[in-house]
Order: C-alpha cells, then sequence, then structure tokens
C-alpha cells in the first residue's frame, strides 16, 4: 500500500503526511498477533487513513493551515486509540481544506487534493483526501470530520461511503475543532459494510468527551442487511433548497427515490422550511 501511494499520491495529494514507519510496526504487529491466531477483528492489519485534523502522537496535525505547521501533538486522538486497539494500520494524514472550513479541498499552502476519478476536478471537502484516498485504493478506510458537509460531500465527489453518525456516537478528544456544537466524526469506505466497520471499532462513550453518549452505539454490522421498516417514509426535497441542479444530479436523486420504493419504502415530496435563510444565519458571527 505504502508503494500505491508513492506511485499514485504526486498526482492525487490525498495524504499531507506519511507515518510510514508507524504503519509497518503496527503491520508487523498484525501479522505476529495472527501467526498466534490472535484476531482483533475485521479491521485487523487493514490500512486506513486519518484526516489531519485527528490528533497522533508525534505526527504533524496541521489541519491543512501554516498556522499549525509545527505542531505535533503529544497523545492521539480517541478514536486514533480506537483504531489501533482493533488492529488498524494507520497509513498516515490525509489531506483537507485549509482548517475544514471549505467544501473543495484547494488548498494554497500544501497544494490541491484532486479528484481520482478525474485530477481535473476537486475530490469534495473538507475531508477531501480522505475520501480520495479510499476511492484510489490508497487505503480501505479512513477517518473523517462532518460539520456541515465535510464527509458527505467528498463521499459523494469520490463515489465512496461516507457516515456521518449521530451527534456524540463517536468521540472528539483529540480532533481539532470547527465547531463544537456541530462536529461529528465520521467514516469512508468503499462501501457501506466498509464505513460501519470502521465506524463500529471507534463508537462509543469517552469520559474525556462531554458531549460523547454513554450508551453503546448501535451495531451497524448486525444491521447492515437488514430491511428497513415498512412505517419509514422517506421524503425527496424539493425547492427552495434543491434548485437550480444539474441533470444527471437530478436523474440520480430519481434513482435513489427508485431504490427506497423498491424496498417498499413510501416516497414522496418534501420540502424544509427556511432552509436558504437557516444557511445564512449560520455563517453570521
Amino acid at each position: 500500500m505504502l508503494d500505491r501511494i508513492e506511485r499514485l499520491n504526486p498526482a492525487l495529494n490525498a495524504y499531507i503526511e506519511l507515518t510510514a514507519e508507524r504503519a509497518r510496526a503496527s503491520a508487523r504487529a498484525a501479522e505476529q498477533e495472527m501467526s498466534r491466531r490472535v484476531f482483533r477483528g475485521p479491521l485487523h492489519g487493514v490500512p486506513v487513513a486519518v484526516k489531519d485534523l485527528f490528533f497522533m502522537r508525534g505526527a504533524h496535525a496541521r489541519a491543512g493551515s501554516l498556522l499549525y505547521r509545527d505542531f505535533r501533538p503529544e497523545f492521539d486522538a480517541t478514536s486514533v486509540e480506537r483504531l489501533e486497539a482493533a488492529g488498524a494500520v494507520i497509513l498516515g494524514r490525509a489531506h483537507m481544506h485549509e482548517l475544514a472550513f471549505g467544501v473543495t479541498n484547494v488548498n494554497p499552502h500544501y497544494g490541491d487534493c484532486r479528484n481520482p476519478w478525474n485530477t481535473r476536478c476537486v475530490p469534495g471537502g473538507s475531508s477531501g483526501g480522505s475520501a480520495a484516498a479510499v476511492a484510489a485504493g490508497l487505503a480501505f478506510a479512513a477517518l473523517g470530520t462532518d460539520t456541515g458537509g465535510s464527509i458527505r460531500i467528498p463521499a459523494s465527489f469520490c463515489g465512496v461511503t461516507g457516515l456521518k453518525p449521530t451527534y456524540g456516537r463517536i468521540s472528539r478528544h483529540g480532533v481539532m475543532p470547527l465547531a463544537w456544537q456541530l462536529d461529528h466524526v465520521g467514516t469512508f469506505g468503499r462501501s457501506a459494510e466498509d464505513s460501519a466497520i470502521a465506524a463500529q471499532a471507534i463508537a462509543g462513550g469517552d469520559p474525556m468527551d462531554a458531549s460523547c453518549l454513554a450508551a453503546p452505539a448501535p451495531l451497524w454490522m448486525e444491521q447492515i442487511d437488514a430491511r428497513p421498516p415498512q412505517s419509514w417514509k422517506i421524503g425527496v426535497v424539493g425547492p427552495p433548497l434543491v434548485s437550480r441542479i444539474h441533470p444527471d444530479v437530478s436523474a440520480a436523486m430519481a434513482q435513489a427515490a427508485r431504490v427506497f420504493e423498491d424496498a417498499g419504502l413510501g416516497v414522496g415530496e418534501t420540502s424544509i422550511p427556511d432552509s436558504i435563510e437557516a444557511g445564512e444565519l449560520a455563517h453570521l458571527q
């Protein structure tokens, strides 16, 4: 995987920094445990990427900015600790939009991250490096954060699955904040199952994060193939929030709605009142 990153990352800039020695040590430890028939779970020995907002002891945590270019935290974020406890091999720091405040991953300080499907295009942001790394096969899963779309946007741009879980399901301890009331830690995978595997490994209460829910997280892996309750109603959002969209996007939304209809769920149009005004208010200081 490190060889693949060496070949492809110069064109994609999905990683801002590799933690190769730490990765090799984790891989050797996983190999030795497996040789003794010790298995930690589905992430054991799996290479993953971590957004540059997450603390990793000894590695830079630049947040895509020159403000933190020399910052090296002295401890790991809870989610990083839990990844490694699950046996994951962390390859490095995924690139991001500066300070997580943007959706393009165009970065004047460390270069722009590129979309693996078309390097003339952006990967979305702010967790663009995480999505690009997973899409390009430079990691099997990745951590990201989402405040106003920073997982969901790059997931859609890069064609991978991004999970923004319920607020408080995953600890934010050791994650550089954008907005405490809205920040979520989530995961990327090349499928819903992969994203769920990564999220399951890091979810759960954390006394170091007062906003983290104490209740155990749902068993997402057990629910991945379950059919949704027939009582669910699926709303397809229209104007004013969804307007002036490209025909390809409109067609993709209609196709997604048909998937729910085929599953036997009720699908209907809905609207979100004052959605445009709410977006404008969100940026007031």
